[in-house]
C-alpha cells in the first residue's frame, strides 16, 4: 500500500499513483475564500521548485501572484487535480488560465497574455499553496 502525505484540506479522494490526477466535480475551492486568505498580502506560499523558478522568470515576487489570483473569475477555472511538489507532499489542485492586457516593451504596444495558475488551501485553512503560475 502507498501512503500520501496530503497537505491540502481537501480529501474527499486521494491520489492513486502520484499526482496529475484529474480530480472531479470541481472546482474543489470557492474562489472568493481563496481570496480573503490571500488579500492581506500574506497566506501565500510558492510551493513547488517549478512555481519559484517560474515567478523568478516573470520577475515577479509573491505580491505580483497575488494580485494574477486576484483577478481570477468563476469563469477562468479550467480543471482540478493531484499535484506532488517534489518532496513527496501531495495537494489537491484548482488550475485555472486568466487572459491580462499588458504593456509589451518589445512589441510597444498592450497585448493579451495568459496566465496559468495552480492553487491549493492547506490542511489548516490559512494558507494558499501555489504549485504552478506561469504564462
Amino acid at each position: 500500500m502507498v501512503t500520501f502525505v496530503i497537505v491540502s484540506e481537501y480529501s474527499l479522494t486521494s491520489p492513486t499513483y502520484g499526482g496529475g490526477e484529474k480530480i472531479a466535480g470541481g472546482p474543489i475551492y470557492d474562489l472568493s475564500r481563496v481570496k480573503s486568505i490571500i488579500h492581506d498580502g500574506k497566506g501565500l506560499t510558492l510551493w513547488t521548485k517549478d512555481c519559484v523558478s517560474n515567478v523568478r522568470e516573470l520577475g515577479w515576487e509573491n505580491s505580483d501572484v497575488i494580485d494574477l489570483v486576484l483577478q481570477l473569475r468563476d469563469g477562468d477555472y479550467i480543471d482540478s487535480e493531484w499535484c506532488e511538489n517534489g518532496r513527496g507532499a501531495y495537494a489537491a489542485c484548482d488550475a485555472y488560465s486568466l487572459r491580462v492586457k499588458e504593456w509589451v516593451e518589445t512589441a510597444n504596444r498592450e497585448m493579451l497574455i495568459g496566465y496559468f495558475v495552480k492553487f491549493a488551501i492547506n490542511k489548516l485553512g490559512t494558507m494558499v499553496l501555489t504549485i504552478s503560475c506561469h504564462t
